[in-house]
């Protein structure tokens, strides 16, 4: 892990990293060491970047005294597009502007781009417990809606130090294998009217997640619509599972 650049400010730090080429954000409360720290790993939006979920990060940093962690996935932020990136921003722009359903082809992007997001994820873990040294790393949740639940079910499904997740805006059929191999508790936010999930699809989703332990939180309105609350909600549920960190 090679850290690029640092910055703070209202007593959290941000540190720019890079992982085998992957570009990370990390963020913990100023001055705080990493070894024993709760850990939030924080998948963003398609379309978004590293930079996307800060300010869920500072909250993490700042209210509980987690750590938290942002990647680029691939062909996103700072990462150049593949030749298949590129055919799929134009084959979306195309249906769009026709007015035409773009769930397939997302589901098909996405679980592509999630094949390679999660070997990513795991690299960058094995080299935060290497900085956190002999105490290793505290508890880890993951927290992403929409292509950052399209990666976040299959590293939980294979990934053992994540214990808790806070998935949602999805339902790609190719999403349901790995979630019935999801056993840790899980809160899953679906917005009644997504224009760019269906909801059929996202509630199949949601009853094939293996997790003993599931909430579903459905609201009106489209994609983008998420109530504030659950920000707070997300964090409550998290909370239960990562305990607040001191010092």
């Amino acid at each position: 892990m090679h850290f690029t650049s640092e910055s703070g400010s209202d007593g959290v730090s941000e540190r720019r990293f890079v992982v085998d080429g992957v570009p990370g954000l990390l963020w913990q409360p100023d001055g705080s060491a990493l070894g024993g720290r709760p850990l939030v790993l924080l998948g963003h939006g398609g379309g978004q970047d590293k930079s996307g979920p800060r300010e869920r990060a500072r909250r993490c940093a700042v209210r509980y005294g987690w750590a938290a962690v942002a990647l680029d996935a691939p062909g996103h932020g700072e990462r150049a597009r593949t030749a298949q990136d590129e055919r799929f921003a134009t084959e979306i722009g195309e249906l769009l502007a026709a007015g035409r359903p773009i769930s397939a082809w997302v589901a098909r992007h996405t679980a592509a781009l999630a094949e390679r997001a999660v070997p990513e994820w795991r690299a960058v873990l094995d080299a935060l417990e290497g900085l956190a040294a002999g105490e290793g790393l505290g508890p880890v949740g993951y927290w992403g809606l929409s292509l950052g639940t399209a990666i976040g079910i299959p590293l939980a499904a294979v990934e053992p130090r994540v214990v808790a997740a806070v998935f949602g805006l999805a339902g790609h059929a190719a999403l349901v294998e790995p979630a019935g191999r999801v056993a840790v508790p899980v809160e899953f936010v679906l917005q009644w009217d997504d224009e760019l999930q269906l909801r059929e699809a996202a509630l199949a989703l949601y009853g094939a997640l293996g997790s003993r332990e599931k909430s579903l939180h459905a609201n009106p309105g489209g994609h983008l619509a998420v109530p504030d609350f659950e920000l707070a909600s997300a964090e409550r549920f998290l909370a239960r599972y990562l305990p607040r960190a001191t010092g």
